[in-house]
């Protein structure tokens, strides 16, 4: 399959100086930017206040309970 010289005239609609050009360089650069905040997000391992609340009482339900298992006898 050969393509024709004739299609390169049609492939000038998205130039970046076109209209489309420009949209699919700007999609491209907010899809880029969402996708680095996303990793840096992820990276820095950030705790709503939240999630910092329900982990503290996840984890003192379980040392209770761990308590009642074996309670110290001296």
């Amino acid at each position: 399959m050969l393509i024709s010289l004739n299609t390169a005239s049609d492939l000038k609609i998205f130039s970046p100086s076109e209209p489309i050009g420009i949209l699919i360089i700007s999609l491209g650069l907010i899809f880029t930017g969402m996708i680095l905040y996303i990793i840096y997000a992820v990276s820095t391992n950030k705790e709503s206040l939240e999630d910092k609340k329900i982990r503290t009482k996840k984890e003192s339900l379980q040392k209770e309970k761990i308590g009642k298992l074996f309670p110290k006898q001296k």
